[in-house]
């Protein structure tokens, strides 16, 4: 009778790793497209410039080489929708990254068209939407990138618009886990 061949205890963890990790995955959206219309900036600002409190912008956190400014006047708006917050980030005193937080699915249906409008449309081909509680879409141009990350559970997004160039300057000493 032939003998099964013997498997060890780390391939079968190994296994059950991936199968969890390929189910988890399963459940989220992610599109990735290449920008139509890189802006090199972020709404007129071009990526770079340099970047300090005036009457429009007020800085609410010095870390160092990082510095966070947020606007002085009035509820801020991506384009047409209101937004909770835009933040706009300088690396060693240039313009390198805004972030911007929304609740509500309804704004992020508003954002999504707004952002698809300005930088191209998504992939959406049958076969390759898939539903679940994370959803990820990202613009790449060549100064650029744009990642929208939106919680259906929660009903709140946030949206980073970055410098390429600039990115690893404001991520240096940050945590791993921060998104």
């Amino acid at each position: 009778m032939p003998r099964r061949p013997h498997t060890g205890p780390w391939i079968r963890r190994t296994s059950l790793v991936c199968l969890f990790f390929s189910i988890i995955l399963q459940g989220t959206l992610a599109f990735a497209v290449p920008m139509q219309n890189d802006p090199n900036g972020f709404e007129g600002i071009p990526w770079g410039a340099t970047f300090s409190e005036t009457e429009t912008f007020m800085k609410v956190e010095d870390a160092g080489q990082s510095q966070t400014y947020e606007l002085k006047t009035g509820v801020p708006s991506l384009g047409p929708v209101k937004v909770d917050s835009m933040r706009f980030v300088t690396s060693e005193g240039k313009f390198a990254r805004v972030t911007v937080r929304y609740q509500g699915k309804a704004t992020h249906d508003q954002i999504l068209a707004y952002l698809q409008s300005l930088y191209g449309s998504l992939d959406r081909t049958p076969g390759q939407i898939a539903s679940g509680p994370v959803k990820f879409c990202s613009w790449t141009g060549f100064e650029t990138d744009v990642t929208l990350r939106y919680e259906t559970g929660t009903d709140r997004g946030i949206i980073f618009f970055e410098s390429q160039e600039l990115r690893h300057k404001i991520t240096e000493g940050n945590s791993a886990t921060v998104f």
